[in-house]
């Protein structure tokens, strides 16, 4: 799929952000092809792009509005399908990657045959997935994995192949969700793989590699949150780890949605994750933690850092916001069996 660029990004009237973290991410990693952003008046969130209405983003040379925005269900809400209904009569293609497509609105699929646009939906995964094997295959590959949904591993992923390809090391990030894809331009939208064919398309999606390099594998969901775990079951056979980064925000109070259950310790659920992992990879091993600060002030940041890190003994930073050097440190070292974590 070839999404025109540049990006329109949407943030519509979203509170929350992490609701608008695929506008968020395409902004981080791919600011070269973002014009400017949408959002309504009562949205108070902002990506520091210009906000531009939809004739002054054509105006400006945008060619896609992504709607950037990641609900419960996926689904085309009433006010996000009249704001891309006046972005397509303004010139723009629409792009999305939620689990309602936008070919299945009848209002946006007329609209967008009477003004000659286009409507891009980012989460229909290939046809021919095959099913999942775990024989073992050659190549280094790291998965990020989390605590909780949406707490950077992408961010995470994407940080790690800079700092491996800064050391000259040869990195691959390889996309498993919307925002992913449409910061590299391909990869699997896991969470629409019918599940039988879940790890399949990670082992197709990060096939044999035969040199020194790395796939690094962009995770999903937790193994501890009742609604995405299946998803992370099937990446964490699929990808065969050589190595897991685990992901966590610190500050927040409970399970994104699930409001009163509490986030797993991350010892626990590093632990668990490095069992489950080892159906397909034996020698697993975890080299470090990664940790979204966004929230905290820098003091409350490294001492974060600090404290989990020793409490796991491995090497935790906020990637983003620090850097991944500890951790490709861990991850390079030559010889290193597979970390035990702290009770």
């Amino acid at each position: 799929m070839t999404i025109p660029t540049p990006y329109l990004l949407y943030l519509g009237d979203s509170a929350d952000p992490a609701d608008v973290k695929t506008s968020r991410g395409i902004a981080a990693f791919r600011p070269d092809v973002c014009v400017g952003e949408f959002r309504h008046e009562d949205c108070a969130l902002t990506l520091n792009l210009p906000r531009m209405g939809f004739e002054q983003a054509v105006a400006a040379g945008a060619k896609t509005l992504v709607l950037g925005v990641a609900n419960a269900g996926g689904k085309l809400g009433e006010a996000l399908i009249e704001d891309a209904l006046a972005a397509l009569k303004a010139g723009l293609d629409i792009a999305a990657g939620l689990h309602q497509r936008l070919a299945n609105e009848p209002r946006l699929a007329e609209a967008a045959l009477k003004h000659g646009r286009t409507l891009h939906d980012v989460r229909v995964p290939a046809s021919d997935i095959p099913v999942g094997t775990g024989f073992p295959r050659a190549g280094n590959r790291l998965l990020t994995v989390g605590t909780d949904c949406s707490v950077g591993k992408m961010y995470t992923s994407l940080s790690l192949v800079d700092g491996l390809r800064a050391r000259g090391v040869s990195a691959d990030f390889r996309a498993t969700g919307q925002t992913g894809i449409l910061v590299s331009g391909n990869g699997v939208p896991l969470d629409a793989v019918v599940a039988d064919f879940m790890s399949g398309s990670i082992e197709q999606l990060a096939p044999a590699r035969n040199d020194d390099g790395w796939d690094v594998i962009e995770g999903q969901g937790s193994l501890f949150h009742p609604s995405f775990a299946g998803v992370s079951m099937g990446l964490l056979h699929g990808a065969q780890p050589a190595a897991l980064v685990m992901c966590h925000d610190p500050s927040r109070a409970h399970l994104r949605g699930i409001p009163g259950r509490s986030l797993p310790d991350v010892a626990e659920c590093l632990a668990a994750n490095l069992e489950a992992a080892r159906l397909t990879s034996p020698n697993v091993r975890a080299v470090g933690v990664a940790l979204n600060t966004s929230a905290m002030d820098e003091d409350s940041a490294r001492r974060a850092c600090e404290t989990i890190g020793a409490a796991v003994q491995l090497p935790c930073s906020d990637p983003y916001r620090m850097g991944v050097d500890s951790i490709l440190d861990r991850l390079l070292e030559s010889g290193k069996s597979s970390v035990e974590v702290a009770a």
